[in-house]
């Protein structure tokens, strides 16, 4: 969508990967964890209820779409699946790979320690097996 508008916020801590039916796919600069966020190209939208039906439908297709593909391209122990917005209001869905032994296992990913940026071969070497996974 033209007039769609992304929060200032999750275009710092992100990269666009690809754009899906309703979602933008993004990777978050963490490399600690790979980390996925679906945002869904609709303005004013803060939850998931607030999406009309067909978009909720959608939504949850690409996001078992997505943390399919995760699981398959990471070999995860565990994908989380979280839409909290607790301080970014925008409407966004994360999907993160969670293994054994990761920094913070099994604790949650928020605010634990500080962001890792991705070495760039690494983070495209992750992409391209994402991409093939989808």
């Amino acid at each position: 969508m033209s007039d769609f508008e992304l929060d200032g916020r999750l275009a710092r801590d992100s990269d666009l990967v690809t754009v899906l039916g309703l979602c933008q796919l993004r990777i978050l600069k963490d490399s600690r964890w790979p980390w996925l966020m679906l945002v869904p190209q609709r303005n004013g939208m803060v939850e998931i209820f607030d999406l009309t039906p067909l978009d909720q439908a959608l939504l949850a297709f690409e996001t078992n779409t997505v943390a399919t593909a995760l699981k398959e391209a990471t070999g995860a122990t565990k994908v989380n699946v979280g839409a909290l917005g607790n301080i970014v209001r925008q409407l966004h869905v994360h999907v993160i790979a969670r293994f054994e032994g990761d920094p913070n296992w099994p604790g949650p990913v928020w605010g634990f320690g500080q962001a890792v940026p991705y070495d760039e071969s690494q983070k495209q070497n992750f992409l391209k097996k994402l991409i093939e996974a989808l």
